[in-house]
């Protein structure tokens, strides 16, 4: 009987281990990115044509459930927004390295990496807010209205804002400061309807508002910063209200007007002299 050389003994062991582990590479980077309950599971890398991903997710002690979009999958991410129900609930989810879709294989157990733990009700980030400005007649009061921001969450068909989720936990930072200046203070809110009174009056202020639930973790506390929006000011002088490229441009055009304006004049003039000049010059002589 003849020996087995060790190069072929190698490739065997190599063939066997690789059918034993299913040649399925696990998942990385095993993410949840969740802003105003829309919740997403994200993973890498996109898998090749020989192998797919599923994912399991529970709440901790509960039983394991799937979602029927992300069975057999050849895409890295899967939409749990609507299948974490409890919102206090902390969940883990598994995402599994299997044969693609029709595809079987003898595995009994696939690689699989686990996520790290999430809370909707205390992990999601709270998204940008909108809000109107309002000055009174008299000046002495401003008023912004803050709409509070739509989830991903329905209830009875009607879909929930983030203050039928988080109640009286919901507040709001106002950040303000006059405008073209570096101070700035911070007001805090526990209705979307915000009354500023300790303002200067005819001064221009800006603002910025962010969602603050202070019952969470300090660095999921606030939300996203919202736009700049700044109220005008009484009695500003033009270099307040215009750019300066604003006020050359319109010093440049008055120039050009009152340039045309003298040119079309000087022509004028001397057409009118030059007709003169002529009509004389054509009158005949008078006899001595």
């Amino acid at each position: 009987m003849g020996t087995i050389r060790p190069a072929v003994l190698l490739t065997v062991l190599y063939l066997s281990t690789r059918a034993a582990s299913g040649s399925y590479p696990r998942a990385q980077n095993v993410t949840w990115k969740s802003t105003n309950f829309k919740t997403i599971l994200t993973w890498e890398p996109n898998p090749s044509a020989d192998y797919s991903y599923t994912v399991e997710f529970s709440a901790v002690g509960a039983d394991t459930q799937r979602n029927s979009h992300c069975i057999r999958s050849s895409g890295t991410r899967c939409d749990l927004s609507s299948s974490l129900s409890d919102l206090n609930a902390n969940y883990v989810a598994d995402v599994l390295s299997e044969p693609p879709l029709g595809a079987t294989s003898g595995l009994i157990e696939f690689p699989h990496t686990r996520s790290p733990r999430f809370c909707p009700y205390k992990d999601t980030d709270i998204g940008r807010p909108d809000f109107k400005l309002k000055v009174s007649e008299d000046k002495k009061k401003t008023t912004l209205y803050v709409t509070d921001a739509l989830t991903a969450l329905f209830k009875d068909g009607q879909q929930l804002d983030i203050r039928d989720v988080f109640s009286n936990q919901l507040q709001y930072k106002v950040t303000y400061w006059k405008n073209k200046s570096t101070g700035k203070k911070v007001h805090v809110s526990a209705s979307n309807v915000i009354e500023m009174t300790q303002l200067d009056r005819a001064k221009s202020y800006c603002f910025k508002v962010q969602a603050y639930i202070p019952s969470r973790s300090p660095d999921k506390q606030l939300g996203e910063l919202s736009r700049t929006q700044c109220s005008t000011e009484d009695n500003q002088s033009v270099f307040e209200v215009y750019s300066v490229g604003v006020i050359a441009a319109a010093i440049f055009l008055i120039l050009l007007l009152v340039g045309l304006i003298i040119a079309v004049t000087v022509v004028c003039y001397k057409r009118r002299e030059k007709s003169q000049k002529s009509g004389k010059e054509e009158m005949p002589l008078r006899d001595v």
